[in-house]
């Protein structure tokens, strides 16, 4: 793929968007699949999204079985490929770096510049993609709860705020139970605006707290976005409010259509008049909006409703830590929720 030895035999391209190409591959010695992001540097953008997924992942020193894995990442310029690694004093990374910080290309632009990320190779698409051609199933959304639940608790613990979740940056994987039935597994994954906090000054015994560590680029995608990243001055509780969305969405099997592709999307927000808006939009203009949970269900066991109100608080100190999040889930889940199948 990137070097003499081929590491890598290339599929199949699996996802292509703006940012890369996604490829189905395998391990030339195991057979292995791996899935394989090519990443062209051609612009600061690209670059500090390609850096930004690979600090994040790169600073994970446990795995997680609810978080995509990055097993090596390659640094390609023409014909010269190295393994790169986090504060790496090499030339080609510098120049990467260099590039992100003053937002203009500070290397030979003649030079073709890759990045090539080898993570975990889901085979099952994504959340959208997998609940809306299957029945709601109350099992099904117990287990993507917890599953979604334990994985921001474990990104937060390691104080990465992923800043753009949603049901199209949530893979499944395939798997069987012992007894042979289908037990899909969540990842999540696309952390190129994520952001990796430390705060100076602090015990370096105690790390930094992601709920305390205030972010002013306003990014992400509109209908999961919280009311103040809309302003610009936000924490990690934005992805707790993402994740309300997620899970609301999820249960009552709402939906939208992206006006760009046409795809039907799951996602929560405000009817006005013929307009949907997002939440947050909605939250930001009347922060004492009531939202009607559930919005097509009869009934809604009182303890989820109840949760889902206060990961969508219009104030993020409202809003439950993700630690404290993933708790209630599991409390939610072990006492049978009393969904509708």
């Amino acid at each position: 793929m990137v070097s003499s030895q081929a590491k890598y035999e290339l599929i199949q391209e699996v996802g292509r968007g703006s940012y890369g190409v996604v490829y189905e591959a395998a391990v030339r010695q195991t057979g292995a699949r791996v899935a394989v992001k090519k990443i062209r540097c051609h612009s600061p953008e690209n670059v500090e999204l390609a850096l930004r997924e690979f600090w994040a992942l790169s600073s994970i020193q446990s795995q997680h079985p609810n978080v995509i894995h990055l097993e090596e990442c390659i640094l390609q310029r023409d014909g010269l490929a190295q393994r790169m690694s986090h504060g790496s004093s090499s030339s080609l990374y510098l120049e990467l770096v260099e590039t992100s910080l003053k937002g203009e290309i500070t290397f030979d632009p003649h030079c073709a510049y890759y990045l090539w990320f080898v993570m975990d190779f889901c085979d099952g698409g994504d959340m959208n993609a997998y609940l809306l051609s299957r029945k709601p199933s109350r099992k099904t959304n117990t287990s993507f709860m917890l599953q979604l639940g334990s994985a921001l608790a474990f990104l937060h613990r390691n104080q990465i705020i992923h800043r753009d979740l949603k049901p199209d940056n949530i893979l499944i994987s395939q798997g069987r139970t012992p007894a042979g039935s289908p037990e899909p597994t969540l990842k999540v994954v696309d952390f190129g605006l994520s952001k990796v906090c430390s705060c100076s000054g602090l015990n370096p015994e105690e790390p930094a707290s992601v709920n305390k560590c205030f972010l002013s680029t306003a990014c992400g995608t509109d209908f999961y976005m919280a009311p103040e990243v809309w302003e610009g001055h936000y924490t990690a509780k934005a992805d707790i409010f993402a994740l309300g969305v997620i899970i609301w969405a999820m249960v009552e099997r709402i939906t939208f259509v992206d006006v760009e592709t046409q795809k039907e999307l799951l996602g929560s927000y405000v009817q006005q008049g013929e307009d949907i808006v997002p939440l947050g939009e909605a939250l930001l203009e009347n922060p004492k909006m009531e939202l009607h949970i559930p919005a097509r269900k009869k009934s809604m066991n009182a303890g989820m409703k109840q949760l889902i109100r206060e990961m969508l608080s219009a104030n993020p100190q409202e809003r439950p830590d993700a630690v404290e999040l993933e708790l209630r889930l599991v409390r939610i889940a072990c006492r049978e929720l009393d969904w509708d199948t």
